[in-house]
């Protein structure tokens, strides 16, 4: 059922894999696999693997990192694929270095399927990531996205809110967002290399990475991402620094952020925020932001 016997340099394989992918998007509408797990996948850091019955290739299965992904081609669901390859993969000791019992596992829409496939392997659920959504033709339009003077805290301190410098603030924003998501369990591992590797995606633009100095010191950021020949932009990631938190600078960003949005010819504004993160989902729902989809993390309870 598992098949590791090809990767996906194999031409064939690639295909099979594209054919099953699309196809979920197609008809879930959104990805079956989030971006950590796509990069992982092109540096070798995670393994594909086809699930197959006879030739048909019924689903991919990605493997490594702690973590595991898991979609069925919507031509073959509801006929227990999925918990054939997962007998499979906790049944067979050559998946056991790669599964182990706190592996992690993401349910993109929160389906009830996917609740019970977690239940009867074992999976509790530990996260929800709630996706928002604001139309941005509906919104009131922010201030001036470079304020020259602050409002947030103190008078006398100059906030300038300007676009991201890959030469000079790369190192700098790497320390930051270390610091801003230190618990956090994929955001806070960001290095230099994983940034670098996100520069080089055809989406970023360096005027959609938004970066808040004080004295010269980055204290915050808001990067936006719009695919090529999108209408909506993601904020992708917002951070303000612990010694800021609170003092509205958060606001100031994403009231820059969606005004950058706006110029930039985007009618609709996505974000992802833990759903237990209530201050930052208080903003966001106070920005307008409602209800999209909910993602759910669950993980394998250790024996």
């Amino acid at each position: 059922m598992i098949n590791p016997s090809h990767g996906p340099d194999d031409s064939a394989f690639a295909l099979s894999w594209d054919a099953v992918t699309d196809a979920a998007e197609r008809v879930d509408g959104y990805a079956p696999l989030n971006e950590q797990a796509t990069l992982d996948l092109a540096a070798g850091r995670r393994t594909p693997f086809l699930l197959r019955d006879g030739d048909a290739a019924v689903g991919a299965l990605v493997l490594g990192s702690g973590e595991l992904d898991l979609v069925v081609h919507p031509e073959f669901r509801r006929h227990g694929h999925a918990t054939v390859a997962l007998t499979e993969l906790f049944g067979d000791p050559a998946y056991a270095a790669a599964a182990p019992d706190d592996l992690t596992a993401w349910a993109h829409g929160d389906h009830p399927a996917a609740r019970a496939l977690a239940g009867r392997f074992g999976f509790d659920a530990a996260r929800r990531l709630l996706q928002l959504e604001l139309a941005l033709d509906a919104a009131a339009p922010p201030a001036s996205a470079a304020p020259e003077r602050a409002t947030a805290r103190e008078e006398d301190d100059a906030i300038v809110i300007a676009a991201f410098d890959p030469e000079t603030d790369a190192d700098a924003w790497v320390v930051l967002n270390a610091r801003t998501f230190a618990i956090h369990p994929e955001q806070g591992g960001i290095t230099a290399a994983d940034l670098a590797a996100r520069m080089n995606e055809a989406w970023f633009d360096a005027g959609d990475f938004l970066v808040a100095r004080v004295g010269g010191a980055l204290v915050g950021y808001n990067w936006l991402k719009i695919e090529p020949g999108a209408a909506e932009g993601e904020i992708y990631v917002v951070g303000v620094s612990p010694e800021w938190s609170g003092h509205g600078l958060g606001r100031r960003l994403m009231t820059a952020g969606l005004e950058r949005l706006r110029q930039r010819g985007a009618t609709r504004a996505t974000l992802y925020v833990e759903g237990d993160n209530v201050p930052a989902v208080r903003l966001y729902r106070s920005l307008g932001f409602t209800d999209r989809s909910v993602d759910v993390q669950y993980r394998r309870r250790t024996r």
